[in-house]
């Protein structure tokens, strides 16, 4: 079964994991703005070369889900590190507010319904971890879930429990699962709210609800620190990737997907004989084919 490349920000898989001593910024020797620009570039040739061969081998499919409070910049890095792969290979799901029907189902379904065929690269921007997160801290919405004798102080280890009875069955099944956590700050998110009310152009990101969601940020806090920790493990890593910095942050997504891709020994699949032995028969029609001309 796959196991993840190891990486400096890696989550780690024994529980230990503290917000409190996860990076939001990059290191002081961190390359600055256009080297990070320009090894992003590096790396989305690369992935993209390595999506092509994760299509043609057709053994593998690739969930890659990202996590954050709001404006640490998902959207932006899911576009700005999948461009130039293959849109065909690549399926991209938002999961909103579920719907009646979703309701109706226990809290993984929705997200067994948008899963990547092998060869592809699915991407969740949110997931199934909203259900120990967003729901954690606002647990009001479990009425709405209509669930039997649930129980505060127990239901949520028995959702790490089947989040990661999940992410290991699919493991097994050849669905490689990377999850990154964009980790910003409480002050860069909230200069990041103000810019998206000063400029005209941005104002549509703005939601009033997402500045008072600030007000919960510490039980955000403690809900992602115990989620990522429960359920970091070596068949479904989470990285804690610093936010405030977002060409830091992009290139970091991209550096661990190439990485953890590589890992998969990745190969064309073989001709079959009977085939290659008619090439230079096919090779002849061709070059005498009437239809393309001299």
């Amino acid at each position: 079964m796959f196991e993840a490349a190891g990486h400096k920000f890696r989550v780690p898989y024994d529980d230990s994991f503290q917000i409190a001593r996860a990076a939001t910024a990059p290191p002081e020797d961190s390359a600055d703005a256009k080297q990070n620009k320009r090894r992003l570039r590096r790396l989305r040739k690369q992935l993209g070369e390595l999506q092509h061969k994760l299509y043609a081998d057709d053994r593998y499919a690739v969930l890659v889900v990202f996590q954050a409070m709001d404006a640490a910049g998902k959207d932006g890095t899911i576009r700005a590190v999948m461009t130039g792969v293959n849109p065909a290979g690549v399926q991209v799901h938002s999961f909103k507010q579920p719907s009646a029907e979703e309701l109706d189902h226990d809290f993984l379904w929705r997200t067994y319904m948008r899963l990547p065929e092998r060869g592809r690269i699915g991407v969740f921007n949110r997931s199934y971890y909203e259900e120990v997160l967003v729901v954690r801290v606002h647990p009001k919405i479990l009425t709405k879930q209509r669930l039997p004798d649930v129980d505060l102080k127990r239901i949520w280890n028995g959702r790490f429990a089947s989040i990661r009875a999940k992410e290991e069955h699919l493991a097994r099944n050849g669905v490689i699962v990377l999850k990154f956590w964009l980790n910003v700050s409480l002050d860069q998110q909230r200069r990041r709210f103000l810019r998206r009310l000063d400029d005209p152009e941005r104002n549509w990101k703005f939601s009033v609800g997402d500045v008072e969601e600030r007000q919960h940020w510490s039980a955000y806090m403690h809900a992602y620190e115990e989620a990522l920790s429960a359920t970091s493990r070596p068949w479904a890593p989470w990285y804690a990737i610093p936010a405030d910095d977002k060409p830091y942050m992009r290139a970091k997504v991209a550096e661990v997907l190439v990485e953890n891709l590589r890992r998969l020994n990745l190969r064309y699949p073989p001709v079959d004989e009977k085939v290659r032995a008619r090439f230079d028969e096919m090779r002849e029609l061709l070059d005498r084919d009437p239809i393309a001309g001299p």
